[in-house]
């Protein structure tokens, strides 16, 4: 009748397709909640990527600005005081 080969061969053909459509699912479905994290508006009281500055941008870009405004700022104070940077 059938080989036992075939059947266990078969078998694992079959499981591995299951599992690899399974995978695929889960990383579509994943990929759709990150689509939905970054398509949705953050509200300012939530914990999320509120924009902070002018032109939306979020908290690592309002730090790095703020950061280089600190630096600006620092370097005028040592002009007006005198100091060579």
């Amino acid at each position: 009748m059938m080989d036992p080969l075939f059947v266990i061969a078969a078998t694992c053909l079959v499981g591995i397709s299951v599992v690899a459509f399974a995978l695929l699912r889960a990383w579509q479905g994943w990929l759709d909640l990150k689509r939905e994290e970054l398509d949705r508006p953050s509200t300012p009281g939530s914990q999320g990527s509120a924009p902070e500055i002018e032109g939306g941008a979020g908290v690592g870009a309002a730090r790095i600005e703020m950061a280089d405004l600190k630096e600006r700022i620092k370097k005028l104070e040592a002009i007006a005081s005198g100091v060579e940077l």
